[in-house]
């Protein structure tokens, strides 16, 4: 089947840190790179009494730079481009039906770690149920498979259907050769809390069976993927206190999200959210039922 990786380009400099990312992503699968422009010029112009005809050389000079640029990076990756014409959010979200992973450009909190995930980058994310990678300007230009050792961290969820955002987290990090750091969090139920029988003691207990269900849950990718290093954080509170931590030493975060067919009610997890917002790396987003 023939695969590809595809990358939203728009010439700033989220767009190219996105792209410089996603060129060494489709390098360590060995399938072509698709750039993406699209704008809607009708609905969302940039500047007034600037016609179709601008945005499309605008178009074509961002998509031509940008490839260029990543030829001369990458000589033997193949480099095609696309320019799309509607709204950027499905435009977008359309193009990535048949890739195996899309890569946005996000805007970074300045000197702090952290991402601004823009309109844009939020409305594709929550209309497709291929993976995307959000990438800010400050992990350009190193991306993926640099041949470091920095690990990969995954948030589970052991009580959802996490297969999905585990096979996406082995296989990355049996491409980069790196360890995968699996991090749950856990939290009483709040009948706990009132209950007058309940005993604190229990926590232990409770964490110790926890901690057996992460181990069930990761042993079928282990066995799968032994060359790859697991370590586990197990601790009670949200997994978000450690993802956005961990993410400071870490090359991708992995966090999943529920695939929603109906476009109201929420679209993004609470953990997932906080690790998009605030996370120091690539942040992976895994859509699963």
């Amino acid at each position: 089947m023939n695969t590809h990786v595809t990358v939203g380009v728009d010439g700033s400099a989220e767009s190219r840190a996105a792209a410089r990312w996603a060129s060494n992503e489709a390098l360590l699968r060995q399938v072509p790179l698709r750039l993406v422009h699209a704008v809607d010029w009708l609905l969302d112009p940039v500047l007034p009494g600037v016609g179709p005809q601008d945005a499309d050389r605008w178009a074509d000079q961002a998509l031509a730079e940008t490839s260029g640029e990543l030829r001369r990076r990458h000589p033997r990756l193949d480099v095609t481009t696309r320019a799309l014409s509607g709204r950027p959010a499905a435009a977008l979200a359309a193009e990535a039906a048949d890739a195996d992973l899309l890569v946005l450009g996000s805007r970074g909190l300045g000197a702090l770690a952290g991402f601004v995930v823009g309109s844009v980058a939020m409305s594709t994310l929550v209309a497709t149920a291929t993976p995307v990678v959000l990438v800010r300007t400050a992990d350009d230009p190193d991306g993926p498979g640099t041949g470091t050792a920095r690990e990969i961290v995954v948030g589970v969820d052991i009580h959802e259907a996490c297969d999905r955002v585990l096979a996406f987290a082995f296989e990355e990090a049996d491409r980069r050769a790196c360890p995968l750091r699996a991090v749950h969090g856990w939290k009483l139920p709040p009948a706990y809390t009132y209950a007058p029988f309940a005993d604190p003691d229990n926590e232990p207990d409770i964490a110790r069976s926890v901690t057996h269900m992460l181990d069930d849950a990761l042993l079928p990718w282990q066995h799968k993927f032994p060359d790859v290093a697991v370590n586990q954080t197990v601790f009670r509170g949200s997994a978000a206190e450690r993802l956005v931590p961990a993410s400071q030493g870490a090359q991708l975060v992995v966090v999943g999200r529920h695939l929603r067919r109906s476009p109201f009610g929420v679209h993004l997890g609470s953990v997932a959210h906080a690790v998009l917002h605030h996370a120091a790396a690539p942040v992976a987003v895994i859509a699963h039922d």
